[in-house]
């Protein structure tokens, strides 16, 4: 098979020194990478930790035949390229792990002079005038101001563009986490988003699961606890298990 694997985290700039992002690693989609390229894949890797790979043995830089690094740092690059290669390269599966863009900078803002914020009842007031926000726009927004209110919209997500628009007929896997949620709710909430975005798996867990545990599903008709260690090679195999099913049925 043909496999396009992201991992890593994506940044949303506020200016070109700041950036929004998350903590992930990118050593899930790295590991699984790794590992399909060892039961003999086509593997490209879309990642904004390249050197991540080098904790499963394999040079970034030169990473061998039928492996290929793609490196990204923003949410726009990330779109960009995930847009172009679904479209064109031939791909047979694609499994997004990267995190990044659910909440993208819509403006960066400091209050006027006169305009402050009560924390103690989060309201925003102002002396003898109505509260006002001037928007800030720079390369480098000054270290002086005193604070900068960041405005956070919803950005798309990316796992929904796979089918529509972008047309991508293989096989699709998304990654989610939730917090605080039961084994049911969290699979519920996994199979609502797998039925959003036309996936055709889902690996599923919570902030406190994270360390130890994921879900991993529909297999047949359930989603199977998946100790963490275990999920490159279980993914990979049940993604083999799918293709040959629809190569089988074609």
């Amino acid at each position: 098979m043909k496999l396009l694997i992201t991992a890593g985290s994506a940044q949303a700039p506020i200016d070109r020194t700041r950036c929004v992002t998350t903590g992930f690693t990118g050593r899930t989609g790295s590991a699984i990478a790794r590992t399909a390229w060892g039961r003999g894949h086509t593997v490209t890797l879309i990642t904004s930790r390249p050197d991540a790979l080098l904790e499963y043995g394999v040079n970034h830089r030169d990473p061998g035949e039928r492996f290929t690094v793609v490196p990204f740092r923003t949410y726009d690059e990330l779109a960009v390229l995930l847009q172009t290669r679904l479209r064109e390269d031939g791909y047979e599966a694609f499994i997004h792990t990267a995190s990044g863009g659910d909440f993208l900078p819509a403006g960066t803002y400091v209050p006027n002079p006169g305009t402050f914020f009560n924390a103690r009842t989060g309201s925003w007031e102002g002396r003898g005038a109505s509260p006002t926000l001037a928007e800030v726009r720079a390369g480098k927004i000054p270290a002086a101001e005193p604070e900068l209110w960041l405005r956070l919209v919803r950005g798309p997500r990316l796992l929904d563009r796979v089918r529509n628009p972008w047309g991508f007929p293989g096989i699709v896997v998304g990654f989610q986490m939730e917090q605080g949620l039961g084994d049911t709710e969290l699979i519920e909430a996994a199979e609502a988003t797998r039925a959003r975005c036309g996936a055709d798996l889902m690996v599923t867990t919570t902030l406190e699961l994270a360390p130890h545990t994921e879900f991993l599903g529909p297999l047949g008709s359930r989603y199977e606890r998946v100790p963490r260690r275990e999920l490159p090679d279980r993914l990979v195999l049940a993604v083999e298990s799918l293709h040959q099913e629809r190569v089988g049925h074609g």
